[in-house]
């Protein structure tokens, strides 16, 4: 069987990890992977978002399924154009993904299904959203509308922050097309928490909850990244909790698409705010979380394939997904900068520490190789994943290989999963 994996990232190279390790034994191919993705499969030098070339390449090398790690390749279409090829894809089609590339659309679908999120204005013309903000409380979020890498999210704690991340958006284009139209939306307090679902477009399955922590410094302070770090399973996602989620979230969603005539096959992601045991949806995306991937996948016990192939050919109610009873914890490490600007090329000391420890994984998100040495390329550099029987052991054990991983200006948080060792769990 030969599987082509789209993408360059922690998610992809997790992705690929999880696939190696099927018992069918894949022949992977990732386009257009990284350093750390090379010692697991064939990378095939075309980028994510070329989409002709990638059908061209799984025509011509025969390959069985092609799986979509980004969103960008999903919103301009590729499930479209590799199924008219007549190629199995497993990701949705540009009509159904446009829940993550429009926010404004995705706002819609939960206004028409009452599926419970924070109430929300959209705006294409900056002057009618600045007169808008002069009229609301503070704190109020200001969102772009399309795909702006986790980046295009604002919560502003004064008036005048909320109009400059407006400006910053429409005037400046700090978000290229996306902050063309802009939604500003009322602020919700409570716990982030993160469910993804694998679904064919009837049946939805659940995977287990994580906790994404999205701003750049300890304490959940600093500028929002596209996240550095996550662990599950979450302990406020309760059982209940979880079946509200499935019952009143993730299957509507999944059931509106469907009678619009555009059913959602891949994964389904929820980033929801839970708000005094109520779960709001704060967005949706089309396709597996990052860093949320690179501690799900470890935990799963059944075979990605046969999950992957079961979402495909529309029989996930014939299939029974089973995960571990660990906890994994993962921590990023990014480029001096990062979020804003940052310098890559340097070095990177100590990526042996993954073959160490068997429940240890080290997911390339930012890398290439520079002849003998693998060099950083990117903001987030790397995922550091590690998995035990309990939070503090996965913990415990994340910590003490990240210090030994070194190159120039590096940064991460010292303080992942702080909420869970909060409840004393």
């Amino acid at each position: 069987m030969k599987i082509l994996v789209v993408g360059s990232g922690g998610r992809e190279h997790a992705l690929v990890w999880k696939i190696a390790q099927s018992p069918r034994k894949p022949q992977i191919f990732c386009a257009p992977g990284n350093a750390g993705i090379e010692g697991l499969a064939t990378c095939v030098p075309i980028k994510a978002d070329d989409l002709a070339e990638l059908r061209d390449f799984a025509l011509k090398e025969q390959i069985d399924l092609t799986v979509v790690g980004p969103e960008a390749p999903l919103a301009m279409g590729i499930a479209d154009e590799f199924r008219k090829a007549r190629l199995k894809i497993f990701g949705p089609t540009k009509a159904a993904a446009r829940l993550e590339s429009s926010k404004s659309f995705s706002k819609d679908i939960m206004a028409a299904n009452r599926i419970p999120t924070a109430t929300a204005r959209s705006f294409e013309q900056m002057e009618q959203a600045l007169a808008y903000l002069d009229e609301q409380p503070v704190p109020i979020v200001v969102k772009a509308d399309g795909l702006a890498q986790g980046k295009g999210v604002v919560v502003a704690t004064t008036r005048e922050e909320a109009k400059q991340a407006v400006r910053d958006a429409m005037e400046k284009s700090l978000f290229g097309q996306a902050g063309r139209r802009v939604l500003i939306e009322e602020f919700l307090d409570g716990e982030e928490l993160t469910i993804m679902a694998f679904t064919d477009g009837k049946t939805v399955v659940p995977m287990v909850p994580a906790q994404d922590h999205k701003r750049v410094g300890d304490g959940d302070t600093g500028p929002n990244t596209g996240g550095m770090g996550a662990y599950a399973p979450a302990p406020i996602a309760t059982a209940a909790l979880r079946e509200q989620v499935t019952r009143e979230v993730l299957q509507p969603t999944v059931d509106a698409l469907a009678r619009l005539g555009c059913p959602f096959q891949g994964v389904l992601y929820a980033g929801l705010m839970i708000v005094k045991g109520t779960p709001y949806v704060l967005e949706f995306n089309a396709r597996m979380g990052d860093p949320e991937t690179e501690v799900v996948l470890p935990l799963l016990r059944t075979d990605l394939v046969d999950v992957l192939e079961a979402v495909v050919d529309h029989r996930l109610d014939q299939l029974t997904v089973e995960w571990r009873n660990d906890t994994a914890v993962c921590v990023v490490m990014t480029s001096p900068g990062y979020p804003g600007s940052y310098q890559t090329g340097f070095p990177i000391q100590g990526l042996t520490t993954q073959s160490a420890d068997a429940r240890l994984a080290i997911f390339h998100a930012g890398t290439r190789r520079d002849a003998e040495r693998v060099v950083t390329a990117g903001g987030r550099v790397l995922a550091v994943t590690a998995w035990a029987p309990s939070l503090l052991q996965a913990r415990e054990q994340v910590y003490r290989a990240v210090p030994s991983i070194m190159f120039d200006g590096r940064h991460y948080r010292t303080d992942i999963a702080h909420r869970a060792l909060q409840r004393k769990i």
